[in-house]
């Protein structure tokens, strides 16, 4: 079991930033593959970026190359989301997510791959 707890989330401008942190308890963390998924009011739940536990192989969503960065700090228990440029449609309340592997270079692209998650923090971008 791990426990996932989401912070920095908050109002920032169009063009601005913001670092989301997730802060893990529980069992040995490096075993996860972790991601950042958002949900729009009345949308999905979208994955916008995901990290092998080793930290190796990354994945972003097109809608946020360029823009979004994960990373992970094992030793620290924790992983991060640099938002850069952001824009009103980046509004979403963000959540992280961790899932079981064996494997050092696994990125899970698929919400049921993920058997954790945190509650959420909001991310408000006005124009």
């Amino acid at each position: 079991q791990v426990q996932l707890i989401e912070s920095g989330g908050g109002l920032v401008q169009a063009g601005g930033s913001l670092r989301l942190s997730c802060a893990a308890s529980g069992r040995t963390f490096g075993r996860y593959a972790m991601g950042w998924f958002r949900q729009a009011p009345g949308k999905e739940r979208d994955l916008v970026v995901a990290i092998s536990w080793n930290g190796g192989r990354t994945y972003s969503a097109d809608s946020v190359k360029g823009r979004f960065t994960i990373s992970r700090d094992n030793a620290k228990r924790t992983i991060y989301l640099q938002m850069n440029s952001l824009k009103p449609d980046d509004t979403a309340v963000y959540y992280c997510a961790a899932g079981d592997t064996n494997y050092s270079h696994t990125v899970y692209l698929r919400a049921p791959e993920y058997a954790y998650w945190g509650q959420g923090t909001q991310v408000t971008v006005s124009s």
